[in-house]
């Protein structure tokens, strides 16, 4: 008895041309760099001679860098205190949205804005001009009747701020989120507490917030790890010092310091693969919790 011929479905070859420069990508751009970075962070590697095996030394000069601690602490900070306030931004502005006003195509993009140029060199630029002595911030606070006023991106006790204002101002991504969560909502349960006489807030921490988590936990993972990455804005701000006295200092821009400024390319690599497991720790401790406080229709 003859076997059946395999006939392989045209739309399969079709879905493996359009995949294949997806794949491609995810191989040559993603997974053979990371591959490549792992064996680098074992090497005294500095982009002039040939890599040399040094074994676990970068790991124990990781646990001594002082300044690697440093620009830890600011990142902390920085993700800690932005991630919150975007979130809250995001979430109050959709709300507002959700209210069914007119043109509200227009107010989307109009929000959303922000989160396509916000991480741009342009914006970065424009941010450290309006915060620096003579800035608009400045000249609009003079106005008013404030003096001695700071020069926000060159005061230690401001610049982080400055920069995490800017995070928060990029709130567009996750709003759009917020709203198509709160448009899932079904109107159903508002009708039924209004009935009952419940009032709006009691609405809103009722219904809204609880079918909200799932919305509530992807934007905080997503938000997390995209904090930690921060790049741009601290290295333009600061003019890629991660002044005034470290207190820009992000871990990325110290990364960058050590791999393209001082040409010691292991050490950074190593620096990237211990920033790639403390946002895995973040995010799995953010799964760990969500159990907690994430609510499911089921």
């Amino acid at each position: 008895m003859s076997r059946p011929v395999r006939r392989r479905h045209p739309d399969n070859r079709m879905a493996a041309v359009f995949l294949t420069p997806w794949v491609l990508g995810l191989v040559l751009i993603t997974t053979v760099p990371m591959l490549a970075s792992l064996a680098l962070s074992f090497t005294d590697y500095s982009l002039i001679a040939a890599p040399r095996w040094s074994g676990l030394d970068n790991a124990r000069r990781i646990m001594e860098d002082a300044r690697l601690h440093h620009s830890l602490l600011v990142t902390l900070a920085y993700v800690a205190v932005s991630t919150p306030l975007q979130l809250a931004l995001a979430l109050a502005v959709a709300l507002v949205l959700n209210t069914g006003m007119r043109g509200l195509a227009l107010y989307r993009s109009i929000f959303y804005l922000p989160s396509l140029i916000g991480a741009s060199v342009a914006i970065a630029i424009l941010w450290r001009q309006m915060f620096g002595a003579r800035g608009l911030v400045n000249e609009i606070l003079g106005r008013i009747g404030f003096t001695d006023l700071p020069g926000w991106v060159s005061d230690p006790r401001s610049a982080l701020w400055t920069i995490v204002l800017l995070h928060v101002w990029t709130f567009g991504a996750p709003m759009v989120i917020f709203l198509a969560g709160l448009r899932q909502i079904p109107t159903q349960y508002y009708e039924a507490a209004a009935v009952d006489g419940a009032s709006r807030r009691a609405r809103f921490v009722h219904i809204t917030l609880p079918l909200l988590t799932p919305i509530i936990f992807f934007n905080l993972v997503l938000q997390t790890i995209n904090a930690f990455q921060s790049f741009t804005q601290a290295f333009v701000v600061s003019g890629g010092t991660g002044g005034p006295s470290d207190s820009t200092l992000f871990f990325t821009l110290y990364l960058y310091q050590r791999g393209f400024g001082d040409f010691d390319m292991g050490y950074a690599s190593a620096m990237g693969w211990v920033l790639l497991l403390i946002v895995a720790a973040f995010t799995s401790l953010n799964f760990a919790l969500s159990r907690r406080w994430v609510f499911y229709d089921d």
